[in-house]
């Protein structure tokens, strides 16, 4: 009889579960049913690496091109082989035995390469030219005739969090949010795209653009330890030494200085006349900058008034700032103070990734501008563009959204860095970690791409930073530099575009010689 009692209980309890089950279910709120209906529909990143492939051509140099565009994601993982992110990419590949590939990424950090993608190289890129805010009706895609298809395979990678970049597994945006995380990253999902299209002898380049720069030092120490060696590197608009911009150290003064010579040029504010070459300004006056105004900024308070009177003036015949107003500045003009006093009579700030771009200022006595117009001038165009190209051109199917930062709120970096020798930088200096790969890979090439009109990245910092890589002189005839009358991102002026490809053209001629 007890038997017949357990079991009575038992099937009683069975038959009660789905009742339980649907009475838990409708103490459900209905907000709860909205969230776990939210949740269920959510978007996630793909595990399984996605690809979707189209074709295309190009004209280059009158040449027709045909390629194969692949849209996809790059499953990167731990030394375990754990899944920890997924990391999307456009490339762009063409037919040949041998062919270079080249691997993209802009700076931020935290920013999708869009900008290069969309701007630089790539089959195709959203017309811009003058300095100017492109409106919608000026929307446009056009064929590239000045991309690098016809020297090398082309490869755009999004940093994580941005673009269709995200975390996997039990990983968050935070661990990759630092120097060194995303360097590891970056190096994992190339070789990672190496591996999965057999690109192991190919010869391989980096293309970095912004604190893309000064990942492309730490990644490519990294691929080096780990068995893949470069061929070249290029820098454009190059920031690879944080160190020197810290408050205090006169440094980072020195190197604004030669561009805001260059702006004024543009912009005729300096007081006599404008010299015919902007070439031969630039270099009169990084001798001065290097020699006369370096030696008085040392001297710090201890400077004489005569000094300092004769170091206003020439700062004032080479911009036109106020003496008064420079004296004031203690002979160290800020970045926000330049943008806001060299026009502010004729009521204009100026930009900072492109000082060839002015605003109007909504409060004209102010001491820092109240935007960027070179950002908010072509931000609309770019992501337009893209979104639209991805989707009609590209084939790309989603519901993850295209970030256009990874900087969410609660966003911060992990400055530290450990290079190949020395210490833990607590500032990343990476021109160290490209020295250190340079004396282990003597053929390695170097590219400087720089803008005049880069108040960002200013072209004397990375003449700074490659001269005190201290290499010797069979090292050092590896590293070219060109310069270009344009700002940060070179390639929104169509001649300095066209200037530029037939510059990194020959460069990859010299490099795989």
């Amino acid at each position: 009889m007890k038997t017949l009692m357990l079991a009575g209980t038992a099937l009683a309890a069975a038959c009660f579960v789905p009742n339980a089950a649907a009475a838990q279910e409708k103490r459900q709120t209905p907000r709860e049913a909205m969230v776990a209906e939210a949740d269920a529909a959510a978007a996630r990143p793909p595990v399984t690496e996605q690809a979707f492939v189209s074709k295309g051509s190009v004209t280059v140099k009158g040449k027709a091109i045909a390629y194969t565009a692949t849209a996809g994601t790059l499953t990167i993982r731990d030394d375990a082989a754990r899944p920890t992110g997924s990391l999307s990419y456009q490339a762009y590949t063409a037919e040949g035995a041998g062919r270079p590939v080249t691997f993209f990424y802009n700076g931020g950090p935290g920013s999708p390469t869009v900008w290069l993608h969309m701007g630089s190289f790539g089959p195709v890129r959203v017309k811009t030219d003058k300095p100017a805010y492109v409106s919608p009706d000026q929307y446009a895609v056009t064929s590239n005739p000045w991309s690098l298809i016809d020297k090398t395979d082309i490869v755009f990678i999004d940093a994580m969090g941005a673009g269709w970049s995200r975390p996997l597994g039990d990983k968050l945006a935070k661990d990759f949010n630092g120097v060194d995380q995303d360097a590891d990253a970056f190096a994992r999902a190339i070789a990672r795209y190496v591996a999965r299209n057999n690109r192991w002898t190919a010869p391989k380049f980096l293309f970095g653009e912004s604190y893309g720069t000064l990942r492309s030092g730490a990644v490519a120490a990294i691929l080096e330890s780990r068995g893949m060696s470069l061929n070249g590197i290029a820098l454009l608009s190059t920031i690879m030494n944080y160190g020197v911009r810290q408050p205090g150290y006169d440094q980072n003064h020195l190197t604004l200085f030669p561009g805001y010579a260059a702006t004024a040029w543009y912009h005729g504010t300096l007081p006599g006349p404008k010299p015919a070459s902007l070439d031969a300004f630039v270099a009169e006056v990084r001798a001065w900058v290097s020699g006369a105004y370096a030696a008085a900024l040392a001297k710090g308070s201890s400077i004489t008034a005569a000094e300092a009177d004769a170091i206003a003036a020439q700062m004032n015949a080479y911009t036109g700032l106020p003496i008064d107003f420079i004296k004031r500045a203690n002979l160290r003009v800020d970045l926000p103070h330049f943008q806001t006093e060299l026009l502010r009579s004729r009521g204009l700030s100026i930009g900072r990734l492109d000082t060839r771009y002015t605003l109007l200022p909504t409060d004209g006595n102010a001491d820092s501008p109240d935007d960027d117009p070179a950002g908010a001038g072509i931000t609309g165009a770019y992501i337009s563009a893209f979104n639209d190209y991805a989707i009609k051109t590209l084939g790309v199917k989603t519901d993850l959204p295209y970030r256009l930062s990874a900087r969410e709120p609660g966003f911060s970096w992990d400055w530290s860095h450990r290079p190949p020798r020395g210490g833990t930088q607590t500032t990343p200096n990476t021109a160290v970690d490209l020295a250190f790969t340079m004396r282990a890979n003597p053929k390695l090439k170097i590219l400087f791409l720089n803008g005049y009109y880069d108040m960002a990245t200013p072209f004397y910092g990375a003449e700074y930073d490659a001269a005190h890589m201290l290499l010797p002189a069979d090292l050092n005839k590896n590293i070219r530099f060109t310069y270009y009358q344009s700002g940060h991102m070179i390639y929104l002026a169509e001649s300095e575009l066209a200037k530029m490809k037939d510059d990194v053209a020959a460069w990859y001629d010299e490099a795989l010689k």
